[in-house]
């Protein structure tokens, strides 16, 4: 699988977003990563509809939006048709995971499914054959610029494996986020993850150049 940086929008600097978001294409990244957050599921609100439709205008980067909100069966029509390219829902939040992710696939979108540090990785187990990613959570979601949680990495290796057994691993991104730098990233690569979403590693400060250091590591 490629190895994928995944920049996390939630750190840029929103008075010059656009900027922000040319830096790190010209650095290399693949994937723009775009947490929406409801102020529910989560403690904070972050951005919707409006923000996503206007930098859709400014470039063609993948799209890798992480919907952290209650009850996302509700706008996922409304991503995709915004230029969402990836769709990735909690498990905690899923009423019907089943028909949640075979809609975004219908739509013409990646699915994904994330989980939180405290949930248990066998519970997407079942689901690993109607998605295009996993993303495990290494930090509690809804705040930037915490702390990359160690214990977190054996639940790498173990859906890395489980999607191994599968016969999936060729198939599905294994996508890491929270607390990774380029004193983390190494570690999560080892576990088995091949993309890496960062936000404030990377767009604190020189982004391009901070960028290009967690991508070295690749």
């Amino acid at each position: 699988m490629d190895r994928i940086l995944a920049p996390s929008i939630l750190s840029a600097d929103f008075s010059h977003l656009g900027e922000d978001i040319d830096a790190v294409v010209e650095a290399g990244a693949k994937y723009l990563h775009i947490d929406v957050m409801d102020g529910i599921y989560v403690p904070n609100i972050s951005f919707g509809m409006p923000v996503i439709k206007s930098i859709r205008k400014r470039t063609d980067i993948v799209f890798d939006l992480h919907l952290m909100i209650t009850k996302p069966e509700r706008y996922i029509k409304t991503f995709k048709e915004l230029g969402a390219d990836i769709i990735t829902v909690h498990v905690e939040t899923l009423e019907h995971p089943v028909e949640t992710l075979k809609e975004i696939r219908a739509l013409g979108a990646k699915a994904g499914i994330a989980l939180n540090p405290e949930t248990p990785i066998e519970t997407i187990f079942p689901y690993l054959g109607l998605v295009d990613l996993v993303m495990v959570m290494t930090v509690r979601p809804g705040i930037g610029g915490q702390t990359y949680i160690h214990e977190c990495t054996n639940k790498i290796a173990a859906v890395a494996m489980e999607l191994t057994k599968l016969q999936l691993r060729d198939k599905v991104d294994v996508e890491v986020d929270g607390g990774l730098g380029v004193d983390t990233v190494d570690e999560a690569l080892y576990a088995g993850a091949n993309v890496i979403v960062a936000g404030t590693n990377v767009f604190h400060g020189d982004i391009k150049a901070n960028a290009e250091a967690i991508m070295s590591h690749f």
